[in-house]
């Protein structure tokens, strides 16, 4: 009764670990979780209040999206791509996961995925029968693709279409792009699809933040939306914005979105609308100064000569590898360490690097984010005794990791 390509696959490793560790909550046992990424704030109170002030809305609006709303978002992003992108451009959907399956649905080519990548994006391309090239990355590089490593796929068929997709900052390993204007090259030399999948584009913690869309924008589907940075996650609204030179993939996609999802929640685009058009950039900017805080706590705690890591650069993730540890594979380590210590990490395995590299995912958002931006100072320096007081289960949890290694 079940297809083929559907039975090898598992239930999405980030939303199992949510769904375990409330489980093992539920039975009484500590746990610090680490694993599943989801903003830690609250949504900003006017976005909240237009929820509720439209929550009497119940027609279907348009499938591509309410043109307000679709206004809203091209007037932001054309304001931070410096690009004219018009509401036309704009493809409103449940979440940006669900246009991410759609577009794998209806592209005809092959996929250049970077390892590490989210961990949903080969699943949906196995699901869109498109056949998947991983390339392996570096440390020194942030853990992106070089324009030479993309050009040695292209170069075995140059007649097929390809689909790179780029996610900066990145997540799993919580890095920016910095070689995007060579990458542009390879992109433009040979007509390539980008998917930029910039969900966490407004958390970086570097200055001047730029995506592929900076340089090449007429081969670029940008994808973002409201779960990360508005902390509304479970609203499920995402977005594609599409360059006038993908009118007919844009059409294509709504045909799809037309018999899927029909159109998204009414009560939440109006919502969006104010999530856009409002300033949030006080929000925003603690958002940022408080990951910033923890995510460089957690990795200042953990960096030896046992756990190679990067500093953050953006998001809410670390990407800490294990060395000198005697597991056959992460997904054992991880395990063990659940069992052991309550910490919930994910295995890099989950994000196409090989078992038996012992690279996990750390996510940094245990606590209780609006508590702690009720309380963030408004000049003074930061410093981690605002981590102590409040992120008291990163505190104890990365304590219980960083023993745990030097117990090995």
């Amino acid at each position: 009764m079940i297809k083929d390509i559907v039975k090898n696959l598992e239930v999405s490793s980030t939303l199992r670990i949510n769904e375990l560790s409330k489980e093992l909550e539920s039975k009484g046992k500590k746990v610090f979780k680490f694993g599943f990424g989801q903003s830690p704030f609250k949504i900003p109170e006017d976005v909240i209040d237009e929820l509720k002030n439209n929550a009497f809305k119940n027609k279907y609006l348009p499938m591509q999206g309410l043109p307000e709303l679709r206004e809203a978002v091209a007037n932001y992003i054309s304001n931070k791509k410096n690009y004219n992108y018009k509401a036309e451009n704009i493809l409103v959907g449940p979440g940006t996961k669900e246009l991410m399956f759609l577009l794998q649905m209806l592209f005809d080519g092959e996929v250049i995925l970077p390892t590490p990548s989210w961990v949903s994006y080969e699943p949906q391309a196995i699901l869109g029968r498109n056949k998947v090239h991983w390339i392996e990355t570096r440390r020194e590089n942030n853990w992106f693709p070089t324009s030479n490593d993309i050009e040695k796929i292209i170069l075995k068929n140059e007649k097929k279409n390809y689909l790179l997709l780029l996610n900066s900052p990145n997540n799993p390993s919580g890095q920016i792009c910095e070689n995007l204007d060579e990458i542009s090259k390879i992109i433009k030399k040979y007509n390539i699809l980008v998917l930029s999948d910039e969900i966490y584009s407004e958390l970086y913690f570097t200055k001047n933040y730029k995506s592929i869309s900076n340089y090449c924008p007429e081969n670029t589907i940008i994808s973002t939306g409201l779960s990360k940075w508005c902390g509304a996650g479970g609203w499920r609204l995402g977005y594609f914005i599409i360059p006038n030179e993908l009118t007919r993939l844009k059409n294509s996609l709504k045909v799809l979105a037309s018999e899927t999802f029909s159109s998204v929640s009414a009560p939440i685009q109006y919502a969006a609308i104010a999530a856009h058009q409002n300033d949030h950039t006080n929000y925003i900017n603690k958002s940022r100064k408080i990951l910033k805080l923890v995510g460089e706590y957690v990795y200042n705690n953990l960096k030896s000569n046992k756990i190679l890591i990067n500093k953050p650069q953006g998001g809410f993730y670390l990407m800490p590898e294990f060395l000198d540890m005697k597991y056959k594979s992460s997904q054992e380590m991880c395990s063990s360490l659940l069992t052991d210590t309550g910490v919930v990490l994910l295995p890099g395995s989950d994000f196409g690097f090989s078992k038996d590299k012992l690279i996990t995912r750390l996510s940094f958002t245990d606590f209780d984010g609006k508590e702690f931006m009720d309380n963030l100072p408004e000049k003074q320096n930061l410093d981690n005794s605002l981590v102590d007081k409040f992120a008291p289960k990163i505190v104890e949890g990365t304590k219980r990791l960083k023993a745990w290694v030097e117990s090995k």
